[in-house]
């Protein structure tokens, strides 16, 4: 009996901690993209799983269970000029525009699909994968990837909360108190900006349906239908595949965005790129730290946006300005340039987590991205914020709400308005608490997010799709989830009774009607 139970246990335990083979694919040319993706691939790994990782940006140092597909080519699909800080400045590229966004990375999409290597993944029948880990872009060409080898498929969305990914797992959110992923307001909502949230998710949805979903259909039939036809099965529609989603993996979490209502199969996992081992700063930025007896002040506008492509001017007029503080300053900038103060200095990389992690580091000045944001909360640093493009404006906004935060605009006034934030900032302490009360926030969770994360991977690949954690909601037609049915049944038979009553009013009024008889000549 005792050698049955040892048995039993031994079959169980190798069941459960036999790897699996996962596919992962970031299609971004942008080096945030590829950190978030990257930890989910170290992670995979980690535990003993193979990977085959479809990445823009090399992965170092490969173990021999990871295959890499090279689409660094994605680059072409994106405009040379479509984020460069002096055209966002002058207005000159929309940066912002809801059909702009979703056709450019619709067009990133297409061109992941069409790459000859992932071409050959798709076209070899020996190919397959437990589970499919696809970077959320704005469409659902990519969720072919899982119709192809028959497996479940996980969305990453690398945002907060928003009504593009949460439509394809359950009810689209409320715009009363919901913001569009690209708004510039922030919940409470005022009359005028309900009536604008409810119109940019009207007008999403309207060119979504009507431009998107003819390009990417086109795409899908070309380039995936017929891999799922050489394997002797039917293909399903591009609308089948959108809501054949079994989880999202969201980068999001309530110290950073709002407590909205969310469905079981979306699991907010923010943070999850960040390593608890944090690598010591270089000696000579250690020394620089160490003595900044009035803090450091580290400023990077991230991986996309160069800090080169400020107007000259302005770029003068910024360096003269951090000179003229009194905290020490560290400037992510591309190249070196002439007459540089004292107090500032200049490296085209600087290792953000370690110097976010020491405790002279009084403030943050960012573009506003959820990675940044994240960093920030993790080591309670208050962030001034210069949003340019996507969902950094709302990311700024939630901030500076919640306290930890002061926007900027990025317009030819950056230089005064910079000032006069990071005067505000460095003579407030309320900044400083507010960003160690929310870092708590961040780090009071049950397990750490990454962890989180490897569990419900696994559990989705176990449970063969976790159709458990599945709404209800993807089953029910629109016109049936808001009554649309029974509003009109109402109004219908509405109709019908004024009618019969006016019927019923008018016969017995004829009745009553006294008869009078005409006189004879």
């Amino acid at each position: 009996m005792a050698l049955f139970l040892v048995l039993s246990i031994l079959i169980i335990t190798t069941h459960f901690c036999e790897g699996y083979k996962a596919l992962v694919v970031t299609q971004m040319p942008s080096k945030s993209h590829s950190i978030l993706n990257d930890a989910i691939v170290k992670q995979l790994l980690k535990e003993g799983n193979e990977v085959t990782y479809v990445r823009s940006i090399e992965y170092k140092n490969p173990p021999s269970t990871l295959r890499q597909i090279d689409v660094s080519s994605n680059a072409e699909a994106i405009p040379a000029n479509a984020l460069n800080i002096r055209s966002i400045m002058d207005r000159s590229v929309r940066v912002n525009d809801h059909y702009t966004v979703k056709h450019r990375m619709t067009g990133v999409s297409i061109k992941t699909m069409e790459n000859k290597d992932v071409q050959k993944l798709l076209s070899d029948p020996k190919e397959h994968f437990d589970v499919v880990i696809v970077e959320f872009l704005d469409n659902d060409l990519l969720a072919s990837f899982a119709a192809v080898f028959d497996c479940p498929m996980i969305w990453l969305s690398p945002i907060e909360v928003n009504s593009d990914i949460l439509s394809r797992i359950d009810e689209i959110p409320n715009p009363a108190y919901v913001p569009d992923i690209m708004s510039l307001n922030i919940a409470p909502f005022t009359f005028p900006q309900r009536v604008q949230e409810l119109w940019s998710r009207l007008k999403s949805q309207y060119l979504y349906y009507r431009y998107i979903d003819d390009i990417q259909s086109e795409a899908y039939n070309r380039l995936v239908a017929p891999h799922i036809i050489a394997r002797g099965r039917k293909p399903p529609t591009i609308q089948e595949i959108r809501y054949n989603v079994s989880l999202v993996l969201g980068y999001s979490h309530v110290s950073m965005g709002e407590a909205a209502r969310l469905p079981q199969s979306y699991k907010p996992v923010g943070g999850y790129h960040i390593d608890e081992d944090i690598k010591p700063l270089p000696e000579n930025l250690m020394e620089i730290m160490d003595d900044a007896k009035d803090g450091v002040i580290y400023f990077s506008m991230g991986s996309n946006l160069k800090s080169k492509e400020w107007p000259e001017e302005t770029k003068q007029s910024i360096l003269q300005m951090l000179g003229g503080l009194k905290q020490t300053v560290f400037w992510k900038f591309e190249k070196m340039l002439p007459n540089v103060p004292k107090n500032v200095h200049i490296s085209n990389w600087f290792p953000q987590l370690s110097i976010l992690s020491h405790p002279n580091c009084a403030l943050f000045i960012t573009h506003g991205g959820l990675l940044s944001t994240a960093e920030a909360l993790y080591f309670g640093v208050p962030i001034i914020g210069i949003p340019a493009f996507g969902d950094q404006f709302v990311n700024i906004k939630r901030a500076a709400s919640k306290g930890f935060g002061v926007e900027v605009d990025m317009s030819f006034n950056v230089v005064e308005d910079l000032r006069t934030a990071i005067e505000e900032i460095t003579s407030n302490p309320s900044y400083r608490q507010k960003a160690k009360e929310f870092s708590f926030i961040y780090h009071d969770r049950p397990v750490k997010p990454i962890v989180e994360l490897s569990h419900w991977v696994r559990h989705v690949v176990q449970t063969r799709g976790a159709p458990h954690l599945r709404s209800p909601a993807i089953h029910v037609p629109f016109y049936q989830r808001f009554y649309l049915d029974l509003a009109l049944s109402i109004l219908v038979l509405l109709v019908i009774s004024i009618k019969l009553l006016k019927l019923v009013i008018k016969l017995v009024w004829s009745k009553k009607k006294p008869v009078t008889k005409k006189k004879k000549n």
